[in-house]
């Protein structure tokens, strides 16, 4: 399924304002305007509410009533609505159901709208801000240890140039990449983002590339406007300090930036200087490659059960998504992998110096985020606070670590990264209380003693609240009512309370109290010494309320000035995190360092499957470690064996290794050692895309066509069970025709495995293919599945013995038993499928054999024509040598 070329812009849209429309439904209107397929969150007083399709969406989304507000021509008004102070919550099930919302806010107080319109002025109100999923900051909308990130993809020029930017705006991290056309799928399953931006003017974009795609203004994507943007919006003369972009560089940023700037409605972004990639700096693992090896979430979304679920033991929720990237972008760059490597090792092997690492990294609060939220202006004292508390312990985290001589290299780098916040960290100490809280209206979270006059207003304060209490025993000494109360609320402020029966004796005009309410059961009193001491209450707290609110403003632009050094150093505590984690798995799981050649090569001795590992400890089963040696001399291996024999998870554990050891971690071995893999392609296993119109089948033969068409010699490939989509003959001579191809034009790592045993014949032709198995025996009836890989060809498939270890009826599999053996005694009789397979010319005889495609003349013909440039006689000439070449053609 495909988004359409055109984004249905107004398919929320309410209708076109009614004549005789009320202001309030008028202004609604043209906010809606403004908001375009956006659900429209319109304020009005304690509540958001939703109205005609919106509220339609929303009602069925949230599961909430819908109701309905007047009449729109003649037709009731669909209305919902979900309160301010929980729509954090509604806002979250939105988003992840793939809507977006508008907030729209109230923008003056009913008392300035009736200064400017007179007492039947409506509120101002405006869109103040939209909720993208692609866009959040909130604490509550993200998940603390996965990335969120949008991202924009363009192409300009006839000559196609491709790039993806892409942004967490959680934590300003801004990147950039430029690729070819075929590579862009592959780019995008990397990223991941929640939120895609395309041109209005682009193709279709499959729908699993994110969350939710959003078409925007092919002027978004002008190369040319795009570097203004971004210089204005980085406050530099020119890009060059940044590096050097192409045209399609710039204009997926310039789009991302105009998009932000578009949703942010004025509001501070939070983007560190772009980050350009190469392309060629990382791993390229395609999107089916990415699914069948479930590297960081599993075919069913999770993150349980992935590569990544299995082997995280990071501390910090920054740490969490750091190796989340890694694992998705395992690099090509052997000193850069040696660096990460190193680092590992180290840790590794220092298990006191680990321990005390991640015990001081687990303290550590998710600064970058908190940073995030305050450059975005969403953040509180609470944030601020996060910031202390990180960048105090990494300046605590520098100093011991400066002490260690023996340091690794890239840990030396990365260390001079946590300096220089100490004149912060200092001033916020200073400044706010150990647990500031959340909400900062109320105030509360300035530290005594850092501001004389707050400590003032603090005092006259409770002074005043003390005067209160001893009013309250003075006016219980001279009524004589013990059950005399003075209590507060938001409407009344302080008063005086009694129970109505006492009530007769403060009605009087002589009692000096003033009557200001009758409730059932109670009766509520103001008086003129009252009144005087909840002034200098109120007053006081007012005034403290707005010198923490200047406080907080200062000290948020402090952290603001230095967001790009202090998400540097939440960058190094990341990096830290994720190796001290690596290191701490190896060494429980006894893995291995693995070790980098310059040849193509993959030689791993007893390797393993670290998610079906897992899975089998907990079980209380041990996993059976096996090895592979693949090299230039030996680049394939054919494997056979039998269902449930474990040939999948064979292939998809080498991967695995490589994946880890390029990411700079420790691998599931008793050793290995591997050169650089520049491609990783995995064909295992595949189900129908109805929603793309693909059979099973289909699913696999466009994954074994990338391959065949992307692998290198410096590639690794798993192809398991090529051809068995379709018939017997087919897929024997497709898989047949794949394993030559693999080996004579492609030329890389590969591990092959079939059912087809024909294909083993190819060992005597192909001369670095050599043939393994996985083993199995029969006992006593019984099928048992070794699970260990062995040389040479597998005796035979045991198909039928594991249809009844599957619990087949025995009926049927005695009967499958006659039929086989009759299928049997005929192959041999014949040579069965196999039968004149040794007569077949090389395969590359058969390439240089294959007939070049015919020439089309007739789209040759009408591809030279210029319709515009014809004249009558000439369009008519045209059109008598496109018959006739028609007529030739038969």
């Amino acid at each position: 399924m495909s988004v359409p070329a055109r984004s249905a812009a107004n398919s929320n849209a309410a209708p076109a304002a009614h004549p005789a429309a009320t202001p309030m439904m008028a202004q609604y209107w043209s906010l809606k305007a403004k908001a375009g397929d956006c659900l429209l969150f319109y304020r009005m007083g304690d509540f958001f509410e939703l109205f005609f399709d919106d509220a339609k969406a929303a009602a069925s989304t949230l599961d909430i009533a819908l109701t309905s507000r007047g009449e729109h021509g003649g037709e009731p008004v669909p209305m919902c609505g979900v309160p301010v102070h929980s729509a954090e919550s509604y806002l979250a099930r939105l988003i992840k159901a793939g809507h977006r919302v508008a907030i729209a806010e109230q923008v003056e107080t009913p008392a300035e709208a009736k200064a400017r319109g007179g007492s039947k002025a409506l509120v101002a109100r405006d869109i103040v801000r939209f909720v993208t999923a692609g866009t959040l900051t909130e604490e509550a909308l993200l998940e603390g240890r996965s990335a969120n990130r949008l991202a924009a993809l363009a192409q300009v020029g006839s000559e196609g140039e491709v790039a993806i930017a892409a942004a967490d705006i959680s934590t300003g991290r801004f990147e950039v990449v430029a690729v070819r056309p075929e590579q862009v799928d592959a780019e995008l399953a990397r990223l991941a983002p929640s939120e895609l931006l395309v041109s209005e003017s682009a193709e279709d974009v499959p729908e699993w590339v994110a969350r939710q795609v959003v078409r925007r203004p092919q002027s978004d994507f002008s190369s040319a406007a795009a570097q203004k943007r971004l210089e204005t919006f980085f406050g530099v003369q020119t890009l060059d300090g940044f590096g050097r972009f192409g045209r399609g560089e710039l204009a997926a940023m310039g789009a991302l930036v105009a998009y932000l700037d578009h949703v942010a409605t004025g509001q501070p972004i939070f983007l560190q200087p772009p980050l350009k990639h190469q392309s060629s700096g990382r791993m390229a693992i395609d999107a089916a490659t990415r699914e069948s090896l479930e590297l960081v979430r599993t075919m069913a979304g999770g993150r349980d059960g992935s590569l990544l679920g299995t082997i995280d033991r990071t501390v910090t929720a920054a740490g969490a998504r750091l190796l989340a990237d890694d694992l998705a972008s395992p690099l090509t760059d052997k000193a850069a992998i040696l660096d990460r490597l190193d680092l590992v090792d180290g840790l590794a092997r220092d298990a006191l110096w680990r321990g005390e690492l991640r015990a001081a990294l687990r303290a550590l609060p998710d600064a970058g985020r908190a940073l995030g939220r305050l450059v975005a202006g969403r953040g509180g004292p609470r944030d601020l606070a996060q910031l202390r508390d990180a960048l105090g312990g990494a300046r605590l985290l520098r100093e011991r670590l400066a002490r260690r001589p023996d340091l690794p290299p890239l840990l030396a780098r990365l260390l001079p990264g946590l300096d220089g916040h100490g004149a912060l960290v200092d001033e916020l100490t200073r400044a706010l209380i150990d647990t500031p809280p959340v909400d900062a209206a109320q105030g509360g979270y300035v530290a005594e003693g850092y501001d004389a006059a707050l400590d003032a207003l603090r005092e006259t304060a409770r002074d005043g609240r003390k005067a209160i209490a001893a009013l309250e025993a003075q006016y219980r000494d001279r009524t004589g009512i013990a059950s005399l109360k003075i209590r507060h609320n938001g409407v009344l402020g302080y008063h005086v309370e009694v129970p109505a029966k006492h009530a007769d004796a403060l009605m009087a005009p002589e009692s000096g109290f003033a009557h200001r309410q009758t409730l059932a059961g109670v009766v509520r009193f103001n008086s003129s010494d009252l009144h005087e001491a909840a002034s200098r209450v109120t007053q006081a707290g007012v005034h403290a309320i707005a010198a923490e609110a200047a406080h907080l403003e200062v000290l948020t632009e402090a952290a603001v000035s230095r967001r790009e050094a202090i998400a540097a150093s939440c960058d190094v505590l990341a990096r830290i995190d994720v190796a001290a984690a690596l290191a701490d798995h190896a060494m429980s799981h006894n893995w291995c360092r693995p070790d980098l050649a310059d040849e193509p090569c993959l030689d791993v001795a007893g390797g393993r499957h670290p998610v079906v590992e897992a899975a089998l400890a907990k079980s209380g089963e041990r996993f059976v470690p096996n090895d592979v040696s693949l090299s230039e001399a030996d680049r394939l291996w054919l494997v056979t064996g039998p269902n449930m024999g474990g040939k999948s998870t064979f292939l998809r554990q080498n991967a695995l290794i490589v994946v880890l050891a390029q990411a700079g971690g420790f691998v599931p071995a008793a050793s290995a050692r591997l050169g650089l893999v520049d491609r990783l392609f995995s064909r295992v296993g595949a189900s129908d895309n109805l929603a793309r119109g693909r059979s099973t089948f289909m699913v696999e033969m466009v994954e074994t066509a990338a391959i065949l068409a992307q692998a290198t010699p410096q590639s690794f490939v798993i192809l398991d069970e090529v051809g068995r989509g379709t018939s017997t003959y087919d897929g024997l001579a497709l898989a047949w025709s794949v394993v030559e191809a693999v080996h004579e034009v492609n030329k890389c790592r590969c591990l092959f495995a079939t059912h087809y045993h024909e294909l083993t014949r190819l060992a005597e032709t192909l001369n670095a293919l050599s043939l393994h198995h996985v083993r199995a025996r029969e006992w006593q009836g019984d099928l048992v599945l070794l699970h260990e890989v062995a040389e040479g060809p597998a005796d035979r498939s045991y198909g039928l013995a594991v249809a009844r270890l599957a619990g087949v009826p025995a009926g049927v599999v005695k009967r499958a038993e006659a039929v086989l053996a009759k299928l049997e005694a005929g192959r041999e009789k014949t040579g069965g499928l196999a039968a004149g397979l040794d007569d077949l010319p090389l395969f590359a005889a058969t390439l240089a054999e294959a007939p070049a495609a015919a020439k089309d003349a007739l789209r040759e013909a009408l591809a030279g024509i210029d319709p515009d440039a014809l004249a009558p006689r000439e369009a008519l000439d045209a059109l008598y040598r496109l018959k006739q070449i028609v007529a030739d053609g038969r």
